[in-house]
């Protein structure tokens, strides 16, 4: 046993007068108790307690080591309570990483209403579509899809289903025609996401299975918030989410391509490092997400 841990035991066998009641308490044997006390006694070199068949009694040099002992057992009580208080209550900084277009979409809109709920939370947003290592520390939640999680051992919760649709400006339809087939889109300017290669594979469900176009154009880009002001730009068609096309497409500012044909296996997750000791400022804020965003997502509902 190490020296600290042989002061706290000393301690307690002081303030309780006994090996015995210390052994319970430690869930060790008297004879134990005791051991630990004369291995410390030999460390410093001092009798601290005297044994007699009535009990136990300090000695000169025991009262003065006791003192310390009982400031520092005292100073180990008030820490363990004060980090279990911790650990009941939302506080401190969480930092978040999300996905740029969905954060900017429905994340940064739902913010005041979860601070204004926790009052002594902090939160530090990253917006970036690139990887994110939990296990590193470099967020506490990331706002991730399906296609992007790389790591088996992550935690993932599901928020929401998230549904892409093709769609185009009706200016760049106007201009190039409209497909009526997948094969059309091979003739048409597809705009591309870079970060992820499989985003730019689209399916389509057919009588022999799903037959997969790899979709090409001149335009790349590294968020897919980039592609969405493309689309609506007029600069070529692109598969998005419903999150940030529905209101343009009911608007008018963009139009359904192969409205028959939606991809809808890909979910938006909020990921993190572990279950154990799940910290509660980012239990409380999945929970507010899961809540707000589930579940029928607000863009999609009626």
């Amino acid at each position: 046993m190490e020296i600290a841990s042989q002061m706290l035991l000393f301690a307690h066998v002081v303030e309780h007068g006994s090996f015995s009641a210390s052994a319970r308490a430690f869930d060790h044997t008297p004879s134990s108790v005791s051991r630990q006390i004369g291995q410390l006694e030999d460390r410093l070199g001092v009798r601290l307690l005297n044994r007699t068949t009535r009990g136990i009694a300090l000695t000169d040099d025991g009262k003065a080591f006791y003192a310390r002992c009982a400031e520092i057992s005292r100073a180990v009580a008030e820490a363990e309570l004060m980090v279990v208080s911790l650990g009941n209550h939302p506080q401190g900084t969480l930092r978040v990483a999300s996905t740029v277009a969905f954060a900017k979409a429905h994340l940064v809109p739902l913010l005041p209403a979860f601070l204004a709920d926790n009052d002594d939370l902090k939160l530090v947003l990253e917006l970036t579509d690139r990887p994110i290592d939990l296990a590193e520390g470099e967020a506490d939640i990331a706002i991730r899809f399906t296609e992007q999680i790389t790591d088996p051992s992550v935690v993932a919760r599901k928020l929401a289903t998230n549904r892409r649709v093709i769609c185009a400006a009706p200016s760049y339809l106007s201009a190039h025609g409209v497909p009526v087939k997948p094969e059309d889109l091979l003739q048409h300017n597809c705009l591309r996401l870079s970060t992820v290669s499989s985003w730019n594979d689209w399916e389509f469900p057919g009588p022999h299975g799903p037959g997969v176009l790899h979709v090409t154009g001149n335009f790349e880009a590294n968020s897919a918030d980039a592609v969405y002001h493309a689309v609506r730009a007029g600069l070529g068609i692109a598969r998005l989410s419903t999150y940030l096309v529905n209101e343009d497409i009911r608007a008018g500012r963009l139009e359904r391509i192969l409205p028959e044909y939606i991809q809808q296996d890909s979910d938006i997750l909020a990921i993190y490092a572990s279950r154990r000791n799940l910290p509660p400022k980012v239990r409380v804020f999945v929970d507010f997400l899961a809540e707000r965003l589930g579940p029928v997502p607000p863009w999609e509902r009626d």
